[in-house]
């Protein structure tokens, strides 16, 4: 408890995407239902929905790339693991109101100490020292300058006529030019056709290069404002350590998510050309983000199918007895029987004979074609297949999970429970491919509220992930992926205050780990306050630098007399990317002769360590051994930090509170002496940045 604070390596996970000043929740309707836009917030939904869509199928696995508000810019902790900041198309006035001042200072700061800015057609405005836009024109003029000035010139527009506020009257596929000598990793094109509408030409770009200006890509066609010298459409600035490009055409726009019926007669033969040109379109963003200094994935990830859901229980009965729970929910359609919740709808299958539930096992063959050109799907619209096991799922139809290999470690895990008990993970649903096992159970209250204790979502790849605040938790292959239900008695709340399920699912997952086999009681994983687990770099062990290697998210509802909540897990299990994997330190600190990481022994000893922390929980509350058991596995007991909060005081951590678990600050004075005053903080009200020691009240 004394041992000097580890440093956490604050590698750079999150490609941030500038979506208006909305709640992330409101950006998932908005993304979803284009009657929701607003105006004045800068953004547009297709600009982002674009933005989002293109950039997951470049840079996944190696980054999350997600929706940030202008609150989230400027309140919130972003800069320490963002790879690079994305403002889209749109009005670059809305980003004026929003962002001038704080949030314009701290994006300028992250760019300069080293950060990549990518700013696409209102976003190149907002990124260059001066806007000029559509100038004498009464209704549109936008004239001024601009504070982040990344193009250390004019960018003045719009490049071509015709431009109309969320329209597509203006929208063409202008032709580029590409610069070949200023891009070189990758296929790069001569040249390509690319989606406009409204954008600008970065005036004399090509007379900044002494600034650490190049121009990436050019107009071939007569433009409709001056230029000055050349014809930039795409500009590359260098920015004190970082890199910035700004655009005026989209690159991001995919043919695919474009409507013919949505323009004019002419504008079907624009989506048709672009269509054409989409390999190099995508070639040359491609080009681009190495450029910025990403990791590209040179083979264009492309956005798989949703699977089938199977659902299976260590003894049927207890899938009889869902079933049987489940039967008032029902409702049918012909042949077909469907669960309608809020977020999802269910069909029902039952492999096998009998007659509850129609259709037969499709073999997890997929129920949405969202790859290839089909652009983005709406995967709350998506029906997904239920399939109901009276035994367990055959090899055939779930190859990536083994159910008989699950049961098998999780029955003989629970052989070993010293608390009794035996029910989380003992029914689970199963699906090769969800939007998320959180969105699947909190999401759809109605199937929630008929599941029991301890049942268990888990999969193999997740499209739409969730995580804590700004955070979404990157879930490539090898992942281990789950989400389990636990139902908390009302009757316990004071004496197991729900609060303290965070903390029981971070111990669960490290002390899970170290007891996996044999041999693994060595490997180095730690507790990030609240719920983070970091693993030591095995590539650098001696530096003692700490990645992030499992993020936790819990929600919860009330019903009746219990609150239900559920607990959400992802841990780098077997993937190396983005950061390490349990894996990569099994190899450095575990012995050879030690069972190798399955991703379905890993879950029954994660469920069944969980289960026995809980059960105690229950009977003890968080104890003074429940106290000792978290600070065993801590990161940060005696660390030094500023509390933003409290006016930039210096405070000493000192643990956490066994009633409440609040975070306990001790202030520091003069030569580092405590003062005797103590802070509580707590975890839903502030987010604890270790890579800078701050603790920062939350937006």
């Amino acid at each position: 408890m004394t041992e000097a604070t580890p440093n956490l390596t604050g590698k750079k996970l999150n490609v941030l995407v500038y979506a208006g000043s909305l709640s992330q929740s409101a950006w998932r309707t908005r993304l979803t239902d284009d009657s929701a836009f607003t105006p004045g917030n800068g953004t547009t939904v297709e600009s982002v929905r674009h933005c989002l869509y293109t950039l997951r199928r470049l840079l996944a696995p190696h980054y999350a790339v997600i929706p940030v508000t202008a609150d989230m810019l400027v309140k919130e902790p972003w800069t320490a693991t963002c790879a690079l900041l994305v403002v889209p198309g749109g009005a670059d006035l809305g980003y004026c109101r929003a962002l001038n001042g704080a949030g314009n200072r701290r994006i300028e700061q992250f760019v300069k100490r080293g950060g990549a800015y990518l700013g696409f057609c209102a976003g190149g405005y907002y990124g260059s020292q001066r806007c000029e836009f559509e100038v004498g024109d009464k209704t549109m003029e936008v004239v001024g300058d601009r504070e982040l000035a990344f193009f250390p010139g004019v960018c003045r527009g719009g490049a071509f006529p015709g431009f109309v506020y969320h329209s597509e009257a203006g929208a063409r596929a202008v032709e580029l030019k590409v610069a070949k000598d200023a891009l070189t990793a990758g296929v790069v094109p001569d040249g390509f056709r690319c989606y406009y509408n409204g954008g600008g030409v970065f005036v004399d770009a090509r007379l900044y290069g002494e600034k650490g200006v190049e121009v990436l890509a050019s107009y071939t066609e007569e433009l409709n404002v001056h230029p000055g010298t050349g014809a930039a459409a795409v500009v590359y600035c260098k920015v004190g350590e970082g890199r910035a490009i700004v655009t005026g055409p989209h690159p991001e726009f995919a043919a695919a998510n474009l409507d013919k019926k949505a323009g004019g007669p002419e504008y079907a033969k624009v989506v048709d050309a672009l269509a054409a040109d989409d390999k190099a379109r995508t070639d040359f963003l491609k080009a681009c983000l190495s450029k910025l200094g990403l990791q590209v994935t040179q083979s264009t990830t492309t956005v798989p199918s949703l699977s089938s859901l199977h659902l299976s229980s260590l003894d049927p009965a207890d899938t009889t007895r869902i079933r049987s729970s489940l039967q008032e929910l029902i409702t049918a359609d012909g042949d077909e029987e469907y669960i309608k919740d809020e977020n999802d709808t269910f069909r029902l299958e039952k492999s096998g004979s009998g007659t509850w539930g129609m259709g037969t096992l499709g073999e997890a063959l997929p129920v949405s074609e969202t790859s290839g050109d089909e652009g983005i799907v709406d995967y709350n619209a998506v029906i997904k297949p239920l399939v109901i096991h009276e035994e367990l799922p055959p090899s055939k139809a779930t190859p990536y999970f083994n159910h008989h290999a699950f049961y098998a470690n999780l029955e003989h895990y629970q052989s070993q429970m010293r608390e009794g008990a035996g029910e989380f993970g003992s029914s689970i649903l199963y699906g090769e491919v969800v939007t998320s096992t959180n969105t699947i159970l909190e999401k759809n209250p109605k199937l929630l509220r008929k599941l029991p204790q301890g049942f268990t979502a888990t999969a193999t790849t997740q499209v739409a992930g969730r995580g804590r605040g700004s955070n979404v938790w990157v879930s490539p292959a090898g992942s281990l992926m789950f989400s389990t239900v636990v139902r908390h008695p009302i009757e316990k709340i004071q004496s197991a205050p729900v609060v303290f399920l965070q903390y029981l699912a971070a111990m669960a997952v490290v002390r899970g780990i170290k007891s996996y086999d044999v041999g693994f009681e060595s490997m180095p994983v730690k507790l990030k306050w609240p719920n983070d687990i970091y693993a030591l770099d095995p590539d650098n062990p001696d530096k003692k630098q700490y990645s992030k290697i499992c993020g936790i998210l819990i929600n919860s509802l009330f019903s009746s007399n219990e609150y239900i909540a559920v607990v959400g897990i992802g841990i780098n299990a077997t993937n190396a990317s983005p950061t390490t994997s349990l894996n990569a330190l099994a190899a450095r600190f575990v012995s050879k002769r030690s069972a190798p990481i399955t991703l379905e022994k890993l879950l029954a000893r994660c469920l069944t360590t969980f289960e026995e922390l809980y059960t105690r929980f229950l009977r003890t509350g968080f104890d003074r051994e429940f106290e000792e058991m978290y600070y065993d596995d801590w990161l940060h007991m005696h660390q030094t930090v500023t509390l933003e909060e409290e006016g930039g005081a210096r405070a000493r951590i000192k643990g956490i509170t066994r009633d409440y678990g609040l975070l306990l600050a001790e202030e520091l004075g003069w030569d580092d002496r405590p003062t005797g005053r103590v802070w509580q903080l707590q975890s839903d009200s502030n987010s604890f940045d270790f890579f800078r020691g701050l603790v920062k009240r939350k937006a």
